[in-house]
C-alpha cells in the first residue's frame, strides 16, 4: 500500500497526535520555512572570502546539477511564498528551481537572510585570511562566532539578525509555507534560533549548496524537521 493511502486510511483524529511529526507528508496550515542554500558560485569566487559580495554562480554546476533543481521543484510546496536575498546568486538559484518544474512565482527580497558581512576582509584570498584573525578560527568556519571583521558582523550578529527575520515573517505569514533561498551562514543562524543554541555550536552544522533545511514555528515554539537534506541524492 502506498504511504499516502496509509495516511488517508487513518481516522482524522489519528493524523496528528498533538504536535508529533510521524506522518509521511507534512501537515498543511503550519508556519514552515523551507531554507535552501544557493548553488555553487564560480571558481574564482571560491578562492576568496566573498561574504556578501555579489559573485556569480558556476555555469557548469547549473547544468550538471539540473536533477537537484528538479528534485527541489518536486519537494517544495506548490503554494509557498518565495524569498531571496539582495544577492543575485540566491535569485538565480530560485529561478533555476522554478524553471525546473515548480513554475514561476514572485520573489520577495529579504535582506535579513543575507550571508555574514565580512567588512574589510571581504575579497581576501583564503591563504591571507587567518593572519587577520584575533581569535582561533572555528573548526568548521573560517572564523569563530565571536570574531567581528572591521566594518562587518560576527556570527552572533548574524544569528540575532536572522532570528529576528524568522520571527517577523512567522508572525506576518502565520500558517504559510515560505521558501527562502539564502546562504550557508544565514541558514546555520536560523538553526541557532530554532534550537536556542549559540553561534559556535550552530557552526557545527554542515549546510551544502542546494541543500534543504526545514523549520517550523508552532505558537512561537520552533522545530527542526530536516537539516542539510540534499535533493535527488
Amino acid at each position: 500500500m502506498m504511504a499516502s493511502a496509509v495516511l488517508d486510511a487513518c481516522p482524522e483524529g489519528q493524523k496528528n497526535q498533538g504536535n508529533f511529526l510521524d506522518a509521511p507528508r507534512l501537515e498543511k496550515g503550519v508556519t514552515r520555512f523551507w531554507l535552501i542554500r544557493h548553488a555553487l558560485v564560480e571558481q574564482n569566487a571560491r578562492a576568496m572570502m566573498y561574504g556578501t559580495m555579489d559573485v556569480p554562480l558556476c555555469p557548469d554546476s547549473l547544468v550538471a546539477q539540473q536533477p537537484m533543481y528538479e528534485a527541489l521543484a518536486r519537494r517544495l510546496p506548490s503554494d509557498a511564498l518565495w524569498f531571496v536575498t539582495p544577492l543575485s546568486r540566491t535569485r538565480r538559484t530560485a529561478q533555476a528551481i522554478q524553471n525546473a518544474g515548480y513554475g514561476e512565482r514572485p520573489l520577495t527580497v529579504e535582506p535579513g537572510f543575507l550571508e555574514q558581512e565580512l567588512g574589510e576582509w571581504q575579497g581576501l584570498p583564503h591563504a591571507e585570511f587567518p593572519k587577520k584573525l584575533e581569535h582561533e578560527p572555528h573548526y568548521f568556519w573560517p572564523l569563530s562566532g565571536e570574531e567581528r571583521p572591521p566594518g562587518g558582523e560576527n556570527m552572533v550578529d548574524v544569528c540575532r539578525r536572522v532570528g529576528h527575520t524568522l520571527s517577523t515573517l512567522a508572525a506576518h505569514h502565520a500558517k504559510r509555507d515560505m521558501v527562502v533561498v539564502s546562504h550557508g551562514g544565514a541558514i546555520r543562524a536560523a538553526l541557532a534560533h530554532a534550537l536556542n543554541i549559540d553561534a559556535d555550536t550552530a557552526l557545527h552544522f554542515s549546510i551544502q549548496n542546494l541543500s534543504l533545511t526545514i523549520l517550523e514555528c508552532h505558537d512561537g515554539v520552533w522545530r527542526v524537521v530536516t537539516a542539510n537534506e540534499l535533493p535527488g541524492i
